[in-house]
């Protein structure tokens, strides 16, 4: 009797989370003038669409029982590496080859302290976060603000046109939010992913290798950056690599929780991340409009954020197995 109750209780929080993205859409679309409009709707899903991006990157890793702090700095730093290099007359793919490698190495830098070094995700991500960060300022980049080189139009599609009236930066995210559905769902891979964020030793004893996969949601959750950030460069025609300071990070973690994707691990998917995009990117929509200062901004933000993670803790109950993360 115990089961099926919590089990729906579980299943409502998606439902939960819709319905309060309609309602809070209703109330904006009769207060807030401009609100409701073609122009703020398709500028709020363009707006949105990084978030929503990096949101399934990150859907990734937790839902393998992980955590990626730095892929803010992840998709900022070898986006504008590429476009530097580009830029510099190396040519568009010798130039997207190497920023891809670079992001790789990053992923399996994560990826290995985390699941070799059993150093918990929270630390080793933030740590790489900052380094990646500082390297760029310091480092390979001349420039906290990269400009879009004309060499790289041909990759404008990702986020600087429109495609039958509708931004390309739009279709890039449902063609990435089905790509992981795909892969979360229809491939070993991704349900191996769901068996580690389950229960890691039951997943070793029945052979998967655990360790490697950890690694490699790392390093997918790099690429999906990248591809973030080239989406982001693309549609504002530059990169500015100190956006690693703002409080971008925070909005993909309550995008993932908010919707529904478990920090114990294991729970969760596409759809979670969907839903919580549509309701933080609506909230952040209608508090730019009420032209509220970036702090009270970040204050709600932050509640929010917290009522995610209490709704988190209390639907998805961490016992002494889940409460290891990273431990195994």
């Amino acid at each position: 009797m115990n089961s099926p109750a919590r089990k729906s209780i579980k299943l409502d929080q998606q439902t939960i989370v819709f319905l309060l993205f309609i309602v809070i859409f209703a109330i904006f679309s009769v207060a807030l003038p401009g609100f409701f409009s073609v122009g703020n709707i398709v500028a709020m899903l363009r707006s949105i669409s990084v978030l929503g991006i990096l949101g399934f990157a990150m859907a990734i890793v937790v839902i393998g029982r992980g955590i990626d702090l730095s892929m803010v700095a992840v998709m900022a730093v070898p986006t504008a590496l590429i476009m530097t290099l580009a830029g510099a007359g190396l040519g568009l793919w010798p130039s997207l080859i190497l920023g891809l490698l670079f992001a790789v190495a990053v992923g399996l830098l994560n990826g290995i302290f985390v699941a070799y070094a059993e150093i918990p995700a929270l630390f080793v991500t933030l740590a790489v976060g900052l380094g990646l960060a500082g390297l760029g300022q310091v480092g390979i980049l001349k420039s906290d603000m990269v400009p879009w080189p004309e060499q790289m139009n041909a990759l404008l599609w990702l986020g600087g046109t429109d495609i039958a009236g509708i931004p390309s930066s739009i279709i890039v995210v449902a063609v990435v939010a089905v790509c992981t559905w795909l892969f979360l769902s229809r491939t070993k891979l991704g349900l191996f992913i769901y068996a580690i964020g389950d229960n890691p030793n039951a997943a070793r004893t029945t052979g998967i290798p655990v360790r490697p996969i950890m690694v490699f949601q790392y390093v997918l959750a790099a690429l999906i950056a990248v591809l973030a950030g080239l989406v982001m460069a693309s549609s504002n025609s530059l990169m500015d690599t100190r956006i690693y300071n703002l409080s971008l990070i925070y909005d993909i973690i309550l995008v993932v929780v908010l919707g529904g994707v478990g920090l114990s691990g294991g729970r969760g998917g596409v759809l979670s991340v969907v839903v919580g995009t549509l309701l933080v990117g609506t909230i952040i929509n209608g508090m730019t409009i009420m032209n509220l200062a970036l702090d009270m901004q970040n204050l709600l933000k932050g509640i929010v954020l917290l009522f995610a993670i209490a709704l988190d803790s209390v639907l998805n109950p961490r016992n002494e197995e889940t409460a290891q993360q990273g431990d195994i």
